[in-house]
């Protein structure tokens, strides 16, 4: 397929021009992981870099995490609202982390504009997730708050820098408001200064090439995008879609939270109808709505082209319902703090009901929850506090045609890592006595087997002890297999406890650990794709072998009969799948 943009400005220029000024992104993003304070940042990488336009469309970005992406355009269309283009100078830096532009509070976004001859030309936009901003609880998220006022400091779009000046009055209330301020200024002076590489790299792109070459060649790139979208969307099946699913709970009550969308596809437009969603909740688990416009784009990326170049008009033919005052675009003051678990739905949402449709392009149902974690306390070996936050990874969905990847991190988290080991055994008092897939899988079997979750233990061993708030959604209702694929196993946290006893939770806030304890965290199994009956026995005695299933389980769940010495039993294993097909049409009658 060749999408042509008709133009007199020089091809080669113009691919010179979007390739530096994606370079520019991703070299702002280099910078902020380099130098910033918090592991969650440099190591983890929970944090995004872009350039945005004028119009708040997204010229280039670095992949960070892609629940954030989406929401950096918002961040810098709801600061042009405040201030005007005539309210900003070279050299201003905007901090904000509130429901315009958010995701949760912890996730600070600051915005600056690029100026070249006195004009703006687009602005440079970034968010990171500071580890601490103040809030009811150690780590400012929890999964018990019940207003956005208890998860921490607000930072209504305030101008940080103005015209490079430092201005010391916000900066004072940022470290005020936090638990651990040396951490968190480092993060800030880190993240102001990848937004300084980013102006830099723009203006010297505009200085090499002039303003009017760079804007001409970003607006043929913006095209170009749309455009291309528009040939993909052409090649998909026309129809309206359906799929339904609930949340857990919201972190107060165990009511199941019921969200829905209608996807509808024409020839030039992809549209996500969330109408019918729940109401906000009270507790947590609320989303505002950039940030699951953000986790929707995504999706709509995997569905037409995943590999191609991102920008605005990429997202053109996209539309979006997400109704007002739902737990998909929450509203002010409802918390936010686990918005992760309700965001990820309208991606999660979509992908379900075109997963049979698109079985080229989507697999079953994956582990879906960031599965974030805080452990903290005081360490006694230093007086100090110590904060460890990070995602889980977990078990993708299989695929027509192979089984789901085994323990990667959830769709909305993208490129996130999981922290060494050594790292976090070196400077926090834990121990890791396991970090392993949690294997044999008892859950999401099929012709192709969903991917396995994983399980790891932080084991505390501080005099003092230590504490761990954490939210695992998809426990209740875990992740969905496709074609008669069985469901996915859940995600959750075993605390296993001094005296031997284990008790099993899905969220935790402020959850008192004793020296020598274990917190045990559990991700789920992807969901299946197709009948495990139709499951080559080679296949299943190479899992077996790998320990991926018993032989009780080879044997009940796919009809393959494995000997003692480790063989695979032909004759025996066509009789136990004729039984078991004999007695599933026995049991649909």
């Amino acid at each position: 397929m060749s999408t042509q943009i008709e133009s007199d400005l020089n091809p080669f220029t113009r691919e010179v021009i979007t390739n530096a000024l994606q370079s520019a992104a991703e070299e702002s993003f280099i910078n902020l992981g380099r130098t910033a304070k918090s592991s969650v940042i440099y190591e983890t990488l929970d944090y995004a870099c872009g350039l945005i336009d004028t119009d708040g469309k997204v010229v280039a970005q670095a992949n960070g995490v892609p629940g954030f992406l989406g929401t950096l355009k918002f961040c810098v269309e709801d600061t042009i609202e405040k201030y005007g283009l005539d309210g900003f100078y070279p050299g201003d830096v905007i901090l904000l982390n509130d429901y315009h532009g958010g995701t949760h509070l912890n996730d600070v976004a600051m915005v600056a504009p690029v100026f070249v001859d006195d004009e703006i030309v687009m602005f440079a936009a970034s968010k990171a997730h500071w580890t601490d901003i103040g809030g009811k609880d150690p780590g400012s998220w929890t999964t018990d708050a019940t207003s956005v006022f208890q998860e921490g400091i607000q930072y209504p779009m305030v101008k940080l820098y103005e015209e490079g000046k430092l201005n010391h009055a916000v900066r004072d209330i940022v470290k005020a408001n936090t638990r651990m301020p040396e951490m968190t200024l480092g993060d800030m002076q880190a993240q102001e200064a990848s937004m300084e590489v980013a102006v830099e790299r723009v203006q010297d792109i505009a200085d090499r090439y002039g303003i009017h070459t760079l804007e001409r060649a970003v607006d043929e790139w913006l095209a170009y995008g749309e455009q291309l979208v528009l040939d993909e969307i052409e090649t998909l099946p026309n129809g309206t879609y359906h799929a339904e699913d609930f949340l857990d709970d919201d972190g107060i009550t165990d009511d199941p939270v019921y969200v829905t969308v209608e996807v509808t596809i024409t020839d030039d437009t992809v549209r996500f109808d969330y109408t019918g969603t729940d109401p906000e909740t009270e507790g947590p688990i609320n989303s505002p709505y950039a940030a699951s416009v953000s986790d929707a784009r995504a999706l709509f990326q995997a569905i037409t082209l995943p590999e191609a170049p991102t920008n605005g008009g990429f997202f053109e033919p996209l539309e979006l319902v997400i109704p007002e005052k739902t737990v998909l675009n929450a509203t002010k003051p409802a918390p936010i703090g686990t918005d992760w678990e309700s965001s990820a739905m309208a991606a999660d949402l979509p992908w379900k009901a075109l997963a049979l449709h698109l079985p080229e392009k989507l697999s079953a149902g994956h582990f879906t929850s960031v599965c974030a974690t805080i452990v903290g306390g005081t360490d006694d070996r230093t007086d100090d506090d110590f904060l460890v936050i990070e995602p889980q990874p977990g078990g993708w969905g299989a695929c027509r045609d192979r089984d789901g990847a085994d323990v990667l991190v959830c769709s909305g988290d993208g490129d996130t890592l999981e922290m060494p080991v050594e790292v976090m055994e070196t400077r926090f008092p834990l121990l890791f006595d396991q970090f392993t897939l949690d294997t044999p899988q008892e859950a999401g079997h099929g012709e192709f087997r969903g991917g396995t979750g994983l399980v790891q233990d932080y084991k505390v061993y501080n005099e003092s002890g230590a504490f761990i708030t954490a939210s695992f959604g998809r426990s209740e209702y875990p992740p969905w297999g496709v074609g008669d694929g069985q469901a996915g196993d859940g995600n959750y946290i075993d605390i296993v406890k001094n005296d031997g006893t284990t008790e099993r939770h899905r969220k935790l806030t402020n959850y008192e650990l004793e020296d020598g304890e274990v917190a045990r965290l559990v991700t789920s199994a992807g969901g299946g794709w197709g009948t495990p009956l139709e499951r080559d026995p080679e296949r299943v005695l190479e899992d077996y072998r790998n320990e991926y299933v018993t032989s009780e389980t080879a044997e009940a769940v796919y009809g393959v009969v494995v000997t003692d010495d480790g063989k695979l039993d032909t004759e025996a294993t066509e009789q136990r799948r004729r039984q078991l097909i004999a007695e599933s049409a026995t049991i649909e009658l």
